[in-house]
């Protein structure tokens, strides 16, 4: 039986409302992202980090997870919904955002 897939994206963002904004485009992705006609996130959520120095300048947490690494592939490269929140964040980070996969 194949595993799902648990990613966390942590990011670099300074502007409160920026971070806000994000959760909330978070908040819809399982319903917004479509691969084949049909949603195929399991889970899509983000959350403000708490002010700690053990977060090392991170402060937003996204995390999505998914049924296949070909559906972890297709958000990469091809989700729409995806692109869109990327056009939204890229410029608003500092330094690009630390990713980390894991089997559930």
């Amino acid at each position: 039986m194949a595993k799902r897939i648990v990613r966390l994206t942590l990011f670099k963002i300074s502007d409160p409302a920026v971070i806000q904004e994000a959760i909330q485009k978070y908040s819809t992705l399982t319903q917004d992202a479509v691969k084949d006609g049909k949603q195929y996130i399991q889970l899509a959520s983000a959350a403000a980090t708490h002010d700690d120095p053990r977060a090392q300048g991170h402060t937003l947490v996204a995390r999505t997870t998914f049924e296949s690494k070909s559906d972890m592939d297709y958000y990469d490269n091809e989700c729409a919904a995806h692109n869109a929140i990327k056009a939204f964040i890229k410029p608003k980070v500092a330094g690009p955002p630390l990713v980390v996969n894991m089997d559930l």
